[in-house]
């Protein structure tokens, strides 16, 4: 069994894992968690003048919170934690009913990179948020969490096909289509399911997105429950790991000597270039605001950017056990064995010496162990917010990440022991040199 204090991180991360099937679901369930902590959420039409101690600003699928140690001067350095809310699926198409043969199906769009075959026969919900028709004209939204078995893409037996095991070639817009009952196609069917799980009349709905999940809980596997395996591992176990060490440096005893920053990006699957992406200036725009909310000048944030640094968490990749070619042969990072400083020479990650050097003294500090990580030279290289970050800020970074495996497909798996080594990283890298 993982000895504690993992074990109970772990536990505390499935059930984040269980309440946010979707961007918008990860960042009220962070914001949540926060708000436990003495967090408050500023809107951004509201004025921020003198603000310190904990602070967020929700922004649809991305979250950006902070924490000002009181009596902080405006030039105090940021500590960021970056990570992303957003993981691979399939996602409702605008006109969604559709159907043949006699079957009533979904139209649905490939998000990011996506294993398909691993999408395939698993009981799948909906999730997402509804934009409703609000008071005088304006419009709200609500999330909707459909934890049932309303839907399923089945595959074609092998007695019809029996070259499945042979590669897998599917035409993703006709035969990813899910059913969820029989019938002819009808029209607004689909909508009116999900309104009323959301509690809100259909004619009030006047967009949403909207995208299918897994419904099979996530958990423990192995002789000894030592993996996790769920969905959304990537990018959640950082999302999670962010909140916790955010949180923990709110409510310590000694105030941090940094400003901790969580930044918490959507749309990292599909490049980040969103408003809510790491390619957007919304990053750029809170943190300066915020030293200008207390009295600080174009030199103060010149001078807070000079002395911070970036740590990027995402999930990475452990060892293949059948696959090991596909690994550089002197890098192979394994669960359980602490989180993985990911590098690469041509910057798809922007880790550099010092970024590690940075991150191994926060592993010292935290008792924590940690591995490296190389991709294979002869195959492409994947790539995270780290270097969109240091491009945008002009901030130090480095990558890092819990290594596991089946990343992207429906359900993935890390070291159950990781995610709470990740956390006592990060709470150090937070609040300390």
């Amino acid at each position: 069994m993982t000895p504690l204090p993992h074990r109970s991180h772990a536990d505390d991360l499935l059930s984040f894992i269980r309440a946010s099937p979707s961007p918008y679901h990860a960042v009220a369930s962070a914001a949540q968690r926060l708000e436990k902590a003495g967090f408050r959420e500023l809107h951004g039409t509201a004025d921020w003048t003198g603000t310190t101690g904990g602070s967020f600003v929700a922004r649809d699928g991305a979250l950006i919170a902070w924490y000002v140690p009181e009596g902080a001067p405006a030039h105090t350095p940021f500590r960021i934690v970056g990570t992303h809310t957003d993981s691979p699926n399939l996602r409702v198409k605008p006109t969604p009913d559709t159907g043949a043969a006699g079957w009533r199906q979904v139209a649905v769009e490939v998000y990011g990179g996506v294993p398909l075959n691993t999408w395939l026969d698993r009981d799948l919900g909906i999730s997402g948020r509804l934009a409703v028709r609000g008071p005088g004209g304006g419009v709200g939204s609500r999330l909707v969490q459909i934890d049932e078995p309303l839907l399923r893409v089945p595959q074609l037996a092998i007695h019809l096909d029996r070259t499945v095991n042979e590669g897998l070639a599917l035409d993703r817009q006709r035969h990813l289509a899910p059913l969820w009952a029989l019938g002819a196609p009808e029209e607004g069917a689909l909508l009116r399911r999900v309104a009323e799980a959301a509690e809100v009349e259909r004619a009030d709905v006047l967009g949403w997105d909207l995208m299918l999940h897994d419904i099979q809980p996530p958990g423990y596997l192995g002789a000894d429950r030592e993996f996790v395996v769920s969905a959304r591992l990537d990018n959640l176990v950082s999302v999670h790991a962010g909140v916790t060490a955010l949180a923990g440096a709110a409510t310590a005893a000694q105030e941090p000597s940094y400003v901790p920053v969580l930044a918490a990006f959507d749309h990292e699957e599909v490049g980040s270039g969103s408003h809510t992406g790491a390619q957007s200036p919304l990053l750029e725009r809170v943190l300066g605001r915020s030293v200008t909310a207390r009295g600080g000048s174009p030199e103060d944030w010149s001078r807070a950017l000079s002395g911070s640094f970036c740590v990027s968490a995402d999930m990475a990749h452990a060892v293949h056990p059948n696959y090991a070619e596909r690994h550089d042969p002197g890098h192979h990072p394994l669960p359980n064995g602490g989180a993985t400083v990911k590098v690469n020479v041509n910057q798809r990650y922007a880790t550099d010496s010092t970024g590690m050097a940075v991150f191994a003294a926060a592993c010292e500090r935290a008792a924590a162990p940690w591995q490296p990580f190389v991709s294979n030279n002869a195959m492409p290289c994947g790539t995270s917010i780290g270097p969109l970050t240091a491009a945008r800020l002009g901030v130090p970074t480095v990558d890092v990440g819990v290594p596991g495996l089946s990343m992207h497909s429906a359900r993935e798996l890390c070291g159950a022991a990781d995610p709470g080594h990740l956390a006592a990283v990060l709470g150090a890298f937070v609040t300390s040199g």
